[in-house]
């Protein structure tokens, strides 16, 4: 595994969904904000999005991408010139507003703007500070060659969600996964400031984070992870400590717990084959970590009941 797919997989749960739209006319609709991440794109036309509280609204054209990855409430509406309060004013709720809607007809060439709206359902619990270092919006602008993997994924999307051929209910699904990852792929190679960029950025740093996230389970130390990246223990931890945030073991630790928590989310598993999963000798030692980290046992936090839709 990599990092980002692990910290991807740590907090998706669930089924993403996803509807295709067509508009025309005035219009305007609110987002009312959302335990997960929402995303529009914009096959057709354009609109614009204003985030709830503080700053500006975006104006998407075709081809754009938004993901909201920290699920916050927003109004998307018709790119009329009036002020944004007047929009967020003017808004109907999104379910509301649906289903007051003919059905979608992607033959018709008749909508001003079509769209892609969709949601992705995470558990925050267990955040991995890449996610959490997401903004609360990412703008991803159509440009012409840039991200052809995304680009890619939109337009399968958009032909599913229009075509509704035999397999659809496979492909929509998996698509919308591939979507999350090449959006996150896409905000990792454009943002110059981030944490995280700059931590995958780094040979040393990435190199001993792909080695970690592959054998989980290994015996780690210092000087073992040092030597599998190929340069001196002190070297290690000043870079990693200073790009990461904390010492390579104590990060080690830390997503040890978390990998546990995903499994004992989401599969059966007994805990003494997750503590041989995770790297912990006993069944026993991993409970008190987990105790430790989380604040409950490993039972209970596998009993608790399920995450609202």
């Amino acid at each position: 595994m990599d990092v980002v797919s692990d910290a991807i997989g740590a907090v998706r749960i669930g089924r993403p969904s996803c509807t295709r739209v067509g508009i025309s006319g005035s219009w305007c609709t609110r987002l009312a904000p959302y335990d997960g991440a929402g995303f529009h794109v914009v096959l057709k036309g354009g609109c614009r999005l204003l985030p709830d509280g503080p700053g500006p609204s975006l104006l998407l054209g075709t081809g754009d991408a938004v993901l909201l990855p920290h699920g916050a409430g927003h109004t998307i509406a018709d790119r009329r010139t009036e002020p944004d309060a007047a929009a967020r004013e003017r808004a109907v709720p999104f379910e509301r507003w649906q289903a007051t809607r003919p059905p979608d007809h992607p033959a018709s060439d008749t909508d001003e703007v079509r769209m892609l709206c969709g949601k992705y359902r995470l558990d925050r619990a267990r955040m991995h500070p890449l996610m959490a270092e997401l903004p609360q919006v990412v703008h991803l602008p159509h440009q012409v060659g840039g991200h052809p993997a995304l680009r890619s994924a939109i337009d399968l999307l958009g032909r599913e969600l229009g075509e509704r051929q035999p397999g659809a209910c496979v492909a929509v699904p998996s698509l919308l996964d591939l979507l999350l990852v090449y959006m996150i792929r896409a905000w990792l190679s454009e943002d110059t400031t981030g944490t995280w960029p700059t931590v995958l950025g780094d040979p040393v740093t990435a190199a001993a984070l792909r080695a970690l996230h592959s054998d989980p389970a290994a015996p780690w130390t210092n000087d073992r992870l040092a030597a599998e990246v190929g340069v001196s223990r002190p070297t290690l931890a000043r870079r990693f400590a200073v790009l990461v945030g904390r010492p390579p073991m104590n990060y080690l630790t830390w997503w040890r717990l978390t990998l546990a928590a995903t499994l004992l989310r989401d599969t059966p598993d007994s805990l003494a084959t997750i503590a041989r999963q995770v790297g912990y000798g006993t069944p026993y030692a991993l409970s008190h970590a987990f105790n430790r980290e989380f604040h409950t046992t490993p039972g209970r936090y596998r009993a608790a009941p399920s995450r609202p839709e």
